[in-house]
């Protein structure tokens, strides 16, 4: 069932959303050769404490995991796509970087995911990025209350196919609210015109997420949590929190 939120409701999501978007800043910042993906957690975690907000990620366990999430980012490299546990790795010169990080303030969930390089880019990365946010921002602009759902989709599907890259099969955004994760699925691919027509007060987390060399397929690795694309391409993962209201889009977890 999708929940319609509340212009308060919505407000207050805005606040959650807020210390998400200060915690991908500051582990954005501390991002650099040498230092590790648990010094990068830490970074987060201190965020959220002095924010008195806490983790939706930290200790989730949905159905296909072996142990709860241990984090409250997930930190995800080069060929990993998402749900990345952080680890001792200490990040090596030109690594790509995906971190996707949540904050619960208030009983109100934000979400959001951001890529980037460490050290010397390689242009290949940098374009898949690119396009990562170029397909998050036609996802945004078509989240306008009268679409449907199948107009994300299409949208930030077509703008992955158009740079030749994959996109994970299975793998989409999802309403958010009191939790993390609600009902409407967004998926990173679709038919326009299809799904669940937009209402105002629907709240969205559209995250599209790419693969470089073109394949959709993917596995878990051996921690049952971390996902890889298949033929060992690169990936980026992009995301933000966003109402849908009648004066428009309104992104909640802008930094």
């Amino acid at each position: 069932m999708v929940e319609l939120k509340t212009d308060a409701s919505i407000d207050a999501m805005h606040a959650a959303g807020h210390v998400v978007g200060q915690a991908l800043t500051a582990v954005r910042k501390a991002a650099d050769v040498g230092v590790s993906l648990l010094e990068l957690d830490e970074v987060a975690r201190e965020v959220l404490r002095a924010a008195g907000a806490s983790s939706p990620f930290l200790g989730y366990r949905p159905s296909f995991a072996p142990t709860p999430f241990p984090a409250v980012i997930c930190a995800s490299v080069n060929e990993a796509i998402v749900h990345g546990i952080p680890t001792p790795y200490r990040l090596r010169d030109g690594d790509l970087v995906s971190i996707d990080c949540g904050a619960v303030l208030d009983g109100w969930a934000g979400d959001s995911a951001i890529s980037f390089t460490v050290g010397r880019p390689r242009a290949a990365d940098l374009r898949l990025i690119d396009t990562a946010e170029r397909a998050l921002a036609a996802g945004i602009e078509a989240a306008v209350v009268g679409n449907r759902v199948g107009d994300i989709a299409s949208a930030v599907g077509s703008v992955c196919r158009a740079g030749g890259y994959g996109i994970p099969d299975g793998f989409g955004g999802h309403g958010i609210g009191r939790h993390m994760h609600e009902d409407p699925p967004v998926p990173n691919e679709g038919r326009a015109g299809r799904g669940l027509r937009l209402r105002h007060g629907m709240v969205l987390a559209i995250e599209p997420m790419l693969t470089a060399g073109g394949g959709d397929g993917y596995h878990a690795l051996p921690d049952g949590w971390t996902l890889r694309t298949d033929d060992g391409s690169r990936a980026a993962h992009v995301e933000h929190t966003v109402a849908v209201t009648e004066g428009g889009p309104r992104v909640l977890t802008a930094r």
